[in-house]
């Protein structure tokens, strides 16, 4: 199995910024929660909220529209930013594991002919985050959970904060501006 994140591996750039950025195209008024999306951010900055609070702020503009119908447009305007390396990759027993709400993930996943998605779990109509932001440590617990022991072959990513994942791995590789590069791990 080869394991994968998606945003700025898979796909080049962070998918939830480029979807915001899409929607407020379309609905500029969606600005009316910016100043509650800044706070968030910037009190997350300050470490006085966890990770998961400041998506909740930020999924606010989620309110405004159908998300799943936004989602499938948004990836059909969007679906060329998948690197094309992975075509070459692509194996049935793929896994894309992504802090990145699960029903937007899994729209292109489905597209690109990856079964297997793990993501946050995000309400799509309320914006709320249902479960931990997977991310870090909680990749690992949410693999573990669905795959038990499984083996992964490779494991792709273009942060240091996926090491957690990346030491599962028979080889790790970084992925930097849609250029994969041996991943060297500490420890």
């Amino acid at each position: 199995m080869n394991v994968y994140d998606f945003d700025g591996t898979l796909y080049d750039g962070d998918c939830m910024v480029d979807l915001y950025k899409y929607c407020l195209k379309r609905r500029p008024y969606i600005l009316v929660v910016f100043p509650s999306q800044f706070r968030a951010w910037y009190r997350f900055r300050k470490g006085k909220i966890d990770h998961r609070a400041m998506k909740q702020k930020y999924y606010r503009f989620f309110r405004f529209f159908d998300m799943e119908k936004m989602s499938r447009k948004f990836w059909d305007d969007n679906q060329d930013k998948v690197f094309e390396w992975y075509k070459d990759l692509h194996r049935d027993d793929d896994l894309v594991i992504s802090a990145s709400p699960f029903f937007h993930v899994k729209e292109i996943c489905s597209r690109l002919g990856i079964k297997n998605v793990i993501a946050s779990d995000v309400d799509p109509v309320t914006g709320q985050c249902l479960g931990p932001n997977c991310r870090d440590e909680e990749k690992v617990r949410r693999f573990r959970e669905e795959f038990g022991d499984a083996k992964v072959d490779c494991f792709y990513s273009d942060s240091d904060h996926d090491a957690p994942m990346a030491r599962l791995a028979e080889k790790a590789f970084m992925v930097k501006d849609g250029e994969i590069l041996d991943w060297k791990l500490d420890g």
